[in-house]
C-alpha cells in the first residue's frame, strides 16, 4: 500500500493508540476486593505492571477530566492504560512506530496525546528513527487539563475549535466574521491541523459540526477550510452512517465492500469542492490573504496574494459583481465548474483584466476559485512531457522539480510524480506557460529519503507556439 500511493504522490499517516490498549478486563479476572482488572497482553508482550490502576471511580474510569493527574493515569472509557512513564513501554511504542517507518509510513497521528504527559511522548519520539511528521490529537478542555500548547513544541496538534467555528458560520450563512477566523484560534497556524469534522466528531455530537449528510453547506465549509491559509487541512472521507457505531459497507457475508466510491462509500475527497481546490492551495503556498470582500452577511471573497482567488455565497440568489482579485491578467478556468484539459477550460472561464479585476457570478450556495495553475490563454497552453531513462531500487520513484511553480519551485515535496509504467522509463506531462526558461532535474524519493540528480541543473526553453507540445527524452544513471 505504502508503494503505490508513494508512486501516486500521496504520502501515509497512521492513526497510532499509544496511550491505551483494549476494552474490559483483559484477562477476565478482576482484582480482589478493588473492582480493577489484570492486564496481559502477550503478544507484545504487555503485563499488568505495564499499565496504570489509579485507584479512583470504582473502575479505574476517567471521570474529572479537569483532574491532570486522573486524565493522564486512569482509563480513558474503560481502555487499559499504558504506562508511558515506563522505560520498557516507551521502548515497546518507540519500536512499534519504528517498525512502520521501516515500511516507509511518513508519519504518525498520535491518538489521544492530551492523555499522556508531554514529557512521555517526548522521549517516546526521541527514540524515533528518521523524521516523521507528527501531528496529535488535543482536544481542548478546562482551564486544568492538559492544554493544546503542550504539545505543540513536539508536533502539530488538532483545533478542535475549527471545525466548530467553520460549521456555524456556513450553517447559519453568516460568512462575513470569517476574515478574522485565525486570530480566533487557540493555536497558531503554524502548528494547528484544521478540519472540518473528523472520525469522532461526525458522529459523536459533541460539537455542533457539519458533516456529508449537510450536503451543499459541508462542501463549501471544506472548500473554505482549504482556500483560506491556516493551518494544514485535514479531509475526512468516509462512508455512511446512521448509528454511533456502524462499521463500513458490507457484503452479505460480512466483509467489507470494496471502497469503490459506491455501495455506501461517500468519498468526500473527490467532491470537486476539495479536490480542485488542493490544485488552488498548492499553487497558492506560502502567500497569506488578500483582497478581503463582504457584504456583511453571506457573501465573501478573498485572495491569496498574487496566486488564487475565490469567492463564496451562501445565499439563494446569484452574486454577479466585478472582483479585486489581485491576479495577472488573464483568462481563468474557474475549478469549480470545469477542469482544465489540454489547455482548455470544461467549464466557465473568468477575464482578469491588466488591474487585476474580474466580473463574473457566482452560484447560489456556489463558490467561484481560480489560480495561475489554472489558466487557459497562451500563457498555460504547451503541454511538457517529460521521460528519463532512470534506474532505481525497490521502494523508489522518480519525480521532476525545477524553478517554475507547475514543476514544485526546487520543493522536491510538491515535485511531480513520474509514471513507472514504461520502466526504466519514468514519464509524466505538465502544463507550462509557452516562452518560459525553466530549469530543472530529476529526484529519487523513497519515505523521507531524497536523493538529488547532480549539478549541473536541466534547462529548456518552452516553444512560443500556441497551442504547443514538448518532448524531453532524457536518462540519468
Amino acid at each position: 500500500m505504502v508503494d503505490t500511493c508513494h508512486a501516486a504522490g500521496v504520502k501515509i499517516y497512521v492513526d497510532a493508540v499509544i496511550n491505551h490498549m483494549a476494552g474490559g478486563d483483559s484477562t477476565g479476572k478482576g482484582v480482589a476486593g478493588t473492582g480493577f482488572s489484570h492486564y496481559s497482553y502477550p503478544a507484545v508482550p504487555y503485563t499488568d505492571a505495564d499499565f496504570h490502576h489509579c485507584g479512583k471511580n470504582g473502575n479505574d474510569d476517567i471521570v474529572h477530566y479537569e483532574d491532570r493527574s486522573e486524565a493522564q493515569n486512569c482509563e480513558l472509557s474503560d481502555l487499559a492504560d499504558l504506562k508511558t512513564e515506563a522505560a520498557s513501554v516507551r521502548t515497546k511504542v518507540a519500536g512499534y512506530l519504528n517498525s512502520l517507518t521501516a515500511l516507509g509510513v511518513d508519519g504518525f497521528r498520535v491518538d489521544a496525546a492530551k492523555h499522556m504527559p508531554a514529557a512521555d511522548l517526548q522521549a517516546i519520539y526521541g527514540q524515533l528513527t528518521g523524521s516523521p511528521y507528527i501531528y496529535q490529537e488535543v482536544i481542548e478542555g478546562a482551564a486544568s487539563e492538559p492544554a493544546p500548547e503542550e504539545y505543540t513544541p513536539l508536533g502539530d496538534v488538532t483545533e478542535f475549535r475549527y471545525g466548530d467555528r467553520v460549521s456555524a458560520a456556513f450553517r447559519d450563512g453568516q460568512l462575513s466574521g470569517l476574515q478574522t477566523l485565525a486570530s480566533s484560534m487557540r493555536l497558531p497556524s503554524g502548528d494547528a491541523i484544521a478540519f472540518i469534522d473528523n472520525h469522532d466528531t461526525q458522529r459523536n455530537g459533541s460539537r455542533p459540526v457539519l458533516n456529508y449528510k449537510d450536503g451543499t453547506n459541508y462542501r463549501l465549509a471544506e472548500a473554505f477550510m482549504i482556500a483560506y491559509p491556516y493551518g494544514v487541512p485535514q479531509v475526512m472521507s468516509g462512508y455512511e452512517f446512521s448509528s454511533y457505531d456502524q462499521g463500513p459497507p458490507s457484503s452479505a457475508d460480512g466483509t467489507t465492500k470494496a471502497t469503490d466510491c459506491s455501495s455506501g462509500w461517500v468519498c468526500e475527497h473527490r467532491e470537486r469542492t476539495t479536490a480542485n481546490m488542493v490544485g488552488l492551495r498548492n499553487a497558492a503556498a506560502g502567500t497569506g490573504l488578500t483582497n478581503w470582500w463582504s457584504n456583511g452577511s453571506s457573501q465573501i471573497a478573498f485572495g491569496r496574494g498574487d496566486k488564487a482567488y475565490v469567492a463564496f455565497n451562501r445565499s439563494g440568489t446569484a452574486l454577479t459583481r466585478t472582483f479585486a482579485t489581485g491576479l495577472p491578467a488573464g483568462t481563468y478556468c474557474d475549478v469549480m465548474s470545469g477542469d482544465v484539459t489540454s489547455g482548455t477550460c470544461t467549464g466557465t472561464t473568468v477575464s482578469v483584466d491588466g488591474s487585476g479585476n474580474a466580473a463574473t457570478t457566482v452560484p447560489a450556495n456556489g463558490v467561484v476559485a481560480l489560480h495561475v495553475n489554472a489558466r487557459v490563454d497562451a500563457a498555460v497552453a504547451c503541454a511538457v512531457s517529460f521521460a528519463s531513462t532512470t534506474e532505481t531500487t525497490w521502494g523508489q520513484n522518480v519525480f521532476v522539480v525545477g524553478s517554475v511553480p507547475a514543476l514544485g519551485s526546487w520543493d522536491p515535496a510538491r515535485a511531480v510524480p513520474l509514471s513507472s509504467a514504461s520502466y526504466p522509463v519514468w514519464t509524466g506531462t505538465v502544463d507550462l506557460a509557452p516562452g518560459q526558461p525553466v530549469e530543472y532535474k530529476y529526484v529519487k524519493k523513497e519515505g523521507d529519503s531524497v536523493i538529488w540528480e547532480s549539478d549541473p541543473n536541466r534547462s529548456f526553453t518552452v516553444p512560443s507556439d500556441t497551442p504547443c507540445a514538448l518532448n524531453i527524452t532524457d536518462s540519468w544513471r
